[in-house]
């Protein structure tokens, strides 16, 4: 994408929001929940929201191959040569749409060359979405009104750290005291999915240190939007996250806000490993 491309980012906006109309079809009623083999829960709503999405995709840009969490394993060998596709996760924190408490997403994004270049985040029961494409700045859509966003910056003062609300453990507690020991005060909030992100992005929050597994699909529309929002989504080393790995699972890895400042510095010496 050289240039921003608008179109393309509203036609996915579409897509978002229509599956999540029909993922909230399937929240208000009773639904079972089955287990994959890794442990993670799997609904109707996932299947559902998958279906819509990669056949709206497909009518959108039928040359452009798609990974989504639902669509099976795709070998390395395979999608190693893609240069561009879509990256989805139908419905990003499946764990808080079982508890029922609104707190779940879908996302969409188009990877070229290894990195997010155009990013939809869409939470269906806030009727929130959050949306970017590379050089035209991340916005975010709520009630009909739609407003730029931008990261805050740092505020020794306060600082207000976001944590997973299924997985944050010890490391990122180990985190946020070292932090405390920094600054004045520090706010911590919690949160499913990949609203984490789009808090630092809309400057909402400064920080989210996840320090425990994701996949690629889990973060790479919000990563989109937190960079053309002024942030990055760095690993343990300050590396930018990259896409279309051999391993689909993402390092840990730091979503920041303020760029000016040294986030890495409240890492544990031992909060290095992927």
């Amino acid at each position: 994408m050289s240039e921003p491309d608008t179109t393309l980012l509203d036609a996915v906006c579409d897509i978002a929001r229509r599956a999540g109309d029909a993922i909230m079809e399937i929240y208000r009623q009773p639904f079972d929940v089955v287990e994959k083999t890794d442990g993670s829960p799997l609904t109707a709503a996932d299947r559902r929201a998958h279906e819509l999405i990669v056949s709206g995709l497909q009518r959108l840009t039928p040359d452009v191959p798609v990974l989504s969490e639902e669509s099976g394993d795709t070998v390395f060998a395979e999608r190693g040569n893609w240069q561009r596709f879509w990256l989805v996760d139908p419905l990003d924190g499946t764990k808080e749409f079982v508890r029922r408490n609104g707190e779940f997403t879908v996302n969409i994004a188009l990877v070229e060359r290894g990195s997010p270049v155009l990013g939809v985040v869409h939470t269906p029961a806030r009727d929130i979405t959050h949306f970017a494409a590379r050089g035209a700045g991340a916005r975010r859509e709520s009630d009909g009104e739609v407003a730029t966003i931008r990261c805050r910056p740092f505020d020794r003062a306060g600082v207000c750290l976001v944590a997973s609300r299924s997985h944050a453990g010890a490391a990122v507690e180990a985190y946020r005291r070292k932090l405390e020991s920094h600054v004045d005060r520090v706010e911590t909030t919690s949160m499913g999915s990949a609203l984490k992100i789009c808090l630092v992005a809309e400057g909402s929050a400064d920080i989210y240190p996840r320090l425990a597994p994701t996949s690629e699909w889990d973060t790479a529309a919000s990563h989109c939007v937190l960079a053309e929002a002024g942030g990055r989504l760095v690993d343990t080393s300050g590396v930018d996250l990259v896409y279309n790995k051999a391993s689909i699972l993402n390092p840990w890895f730091l979503a920041i806000g303020d760029t000016s400042h040294d986030w890495l510095q409240y890492l544990a010496d031992t909060t290095g490993a992927g």
